[in-house]
């Protein structure tokens, strides 16, 4: 890793799987809204082998349903203002607008959770 992050947000979303191809062109422009951001890297994965666990695990702690994947994204920041302002700047970018709209997201916001981190272990 060339760039230690000195802080981490993170969030995880169920989307609708007919929603997927949608949700990923979104993602590439949330990526370049990021990074314009402040941002030092920005990843979004989908959940691949994941098991619905007994207590807990990534798909029920977002109840996530059949017609659903699970997507997994971070971003770092060399510190947490940095995030904090790039955090408003992104949320305030004009390009984000269109995606606003729960009934076109393609995913239930109110199951999404996020967070940010400080890294205290990278190799």
């Amino acid at each position: 890793m060339k760039n230690k992050a000195g802080f981490v947000r993170s969030f995880v979303i169920p989307v609708k799987k007919s929603k997927l191809a949608q949700y990923k062109k979104m993602a590439k422009i949330i990526t370049k809204i990021w990074m314009e951001s402040g941002a030092t890297s920005y990843i979004e994965c989908v959940g691949e082998g994941l098991e619905f666990g007994k207590v807990t695990s990534f798909p029920r702690s977002v109840k996530l349903k059949k017609d659903e994947v699970l997507v997994l994204g971070w971003s770092t920041f060399k510190n947490r203002a940095q995030a904090e302002k790039g955090m408003e700047k992104a949320m305030s970018d004009k390009r984000l607008a269109p995606y606003m709209d729960p009934k076109k997201l393609g995913f239930d916001g109110k199951r999404m959770y996020w967070g940010g981190f400080k890294p205290f272990v990278q190799a």
